[in-house]
């Protein structure tokens, strides 16, 4: 497993190695991360209107089932306004094969449309399970992968971000970020924490 200590000169920063899944064994090119573009249309850029409240729900989770993990192939990505997108997500309990599975898919999808990262609810499959790559392409960079994130602590400086989203095709906005999150995370299936830093 490869470490994710070459991510600790460029951004987003991890400030501790971690198990977190970590598949490639190159560092990216830090001037392609900074000129990469989240769409392959051309962004439409507006001033910021909102920020999101950070909040922290202390609710039971839903436990995702085996059947939250099926899915018809080739997978693709939801568009707003699906209500998939704003529905509850289920906590992941099981690390096995079809967590795998799931994973690989994703990758595939997020590089065949451009994407730097991407949620299973952006597939319409609402499991708490994310995965990214900052340099966007196959064989470069770090995969992520992100099980059951919390955010444990954050930073009250706000920094300004120009972001995209592949469930909203050809939109990018400036954005009001935080400039420093921890994150607890689930890793097969061991607690790790770790440490993102704004671009």
């Amino acid at each position: 497993m490869a470490s994710l200590r070459c991510l600790h000169s460029t951004h987003p920063h991890l400030h501790r190695g971690s198990a977190l899944l970590a598949i490639s064994n190159r560092c990216f090119n830090h001037s392609s991360l900074l000129n990469r573009t989240l769409s392959v249309n051309p962004p439409r850029t507006a001033p910021p209107r909102a920020m999101a409240k950070p909040s922290f729900s202390t609710a039971q989770d839903l436990v995702a089932s085996p059947g939250d993990f099926e899915f018809a192939q080739p997978l693709k990505i939801v568009e707003y306004p699906d209500p998939r997108l704003r529905a509850r997500n289920k906590r992941i309990v099981a690390f096995d094969d079809s967590l795998k599975k799931l994973v690989h898919e994703m990758f595939d999808v997020m590089y065949k449309t451009d994407g730097i990262g991407l949620s299973a609810p952006q597939l319409g499959i609402n499991v708490q399970l994310m995965v990214f790559n900052p340099v966007g392409e196959r064989g470069e960079g770090e995969e992520i992968v992100l099980v059951n994130p919390r955010v444990s602590q954050y930073s009250k400086k706000l920094t300004l971000f120009n972001e995209g989203c592949l469930s909203f095709p050809g939109i990018n906005a400036d954005v009001k970020c935080l400039m420093k999150v921890k994150r607890n995370i689930d890793v097969d299936p061991i607690l790790q924490k770790i440490v993102f830093k704004a671009i």
